[in-house]
């Protein structure tokens, strides 16, 4: 007869060969998103120093990116019974990307804050008219909800890499998006490993406490390792924020950046979950969707840009 104890090992078997294929897609596709990730910045810096403009390459991969995320999100919202259409979302979503970013740095702070808020109106605007365009007034205040979140969420969020990239530089961001995805990383493999408390289980079941350290320690030596590597790689160190600062402060920004990346990924997983799927697509085999990769940064940028603000002393 077989008894408790000899069923016990089942678990970690179980558990263990649900992980196997996530583990094997993710050696495989991450180091490739990495290289490409290192990639485009470079040859957004070999851009700039011919056009004397940053962010042209930059820029379009984050609109794809952006239009990438709308394809996942606008099932997920139909799934609750909203409509939500791509092109409307889409747009709503690039414009928030353009009020961002394509706002001249020559304006005053007044004319570029008028800028984005009317390109917010204008974003609720048209969808009301859009979404009211049959006659009827039902399920319009929620799918005009749904187009302010991607102009906000994808557009305006997003924007914020451009911005780093431009009033900060290519060290930074670089430094934005290895410090996010590392704290990922960290978390995946200690929670895999020992993770054993629930962080929150009613949102995110599969986050634990021990993941959620483990995320911030690596994170934090990452961060670390980018400060020591840019003082050794950087020819103006005193030119990049990053680098004029103490260790233990770069160490500090590292275990910032990671605990709001963690706060993105649960964002994303409550829209997830209020639609009842576990993934936003399988677009990348290993990871999910677009969604489940740029969730972390789409609310790091932010933040990483106001920290750099500071470490500048603007």
């Amino acid at each position: 007869m077989r008894t408790l104890s000899d069923a016990k090992p089942a678990l970690p078997r179980a558990v263990a060969g649900n992980l196997l294929p996530v583990l094997k897609h993710r050696l495989i596709f991450g180091p490739v998103l990495i290289a490409l990730l290192v990639g485009a910045i470079w040859l957004d810096v070999w851009m700039e120093s011919q056009t004397g403009h940053a962010g042209i390459i930059l820029l379009p991969l984050i609109a794809i990116g952006i239009l990438g995320a709308v394809q996942e999100i606008a099932p997920l919202m139909r799934a609750l019974r909203t409509e939500a259409s791509r092109r409307l979302l889409s747009t709503c979503a690039l414009l928030g990307l353009a009020a961002c970013t394509l706002t001249p740095s020559g304006f005053s702070s007044q004319t570029s804050i008028a800028i984005v808020a009317s390109a917010g109106g204008l974003a609720m605007l048209g969808s009301i008219i859009f979404y009211s365009r049959n006659r009827t007034t039902a399920g319009v205040v929620l799918a005009t909800g749904v187009a302010l979140i991607c102009f906000v969420y994808l557009g305006l969020m997003s924007g914020f890499l451009f911005l780093i990239r431009r009033e900060f530089g290519a060290w930074e961001l670089l430094a934005t998006l290895l410090i996010t995805k590392s704290y990922d990383i960290g978390a995946f493999f200690t929670g895999s490993a020992i993770g054993r408390h629930k962080l929150i289980p009613w949102l995110s079941p599969g986050k634990t406490w021990e993941g959620l350290f483990g995320g911030l320690i690596v994170s934090s030596l990452i961060a670390l390792g980018v400060w020591a590597l840019g003082h050794s790689l950087v020819e103006t160190p005193e030119a990049a924020s990053l680098l004029t600062i103490a260790w233990w402060e770069a160490s500090l920004i590292g275990t910032l950046l990671g605990l709001v990346g963690q706060g993105g990924d649960l964002i994303a997983s409550m829209f997830k979950r209020d639609a009842g799927v576990k993934d936003y697509s399988k677009a990348l085999p290993g990871f999910g969707g677009i969604m489940d990769v740029i969730d972390s940064p789409l609310l790091v940028a932010p933040v990483a840009f106001w920290v750099f603000l500071a470490a500048t002393g603007q």
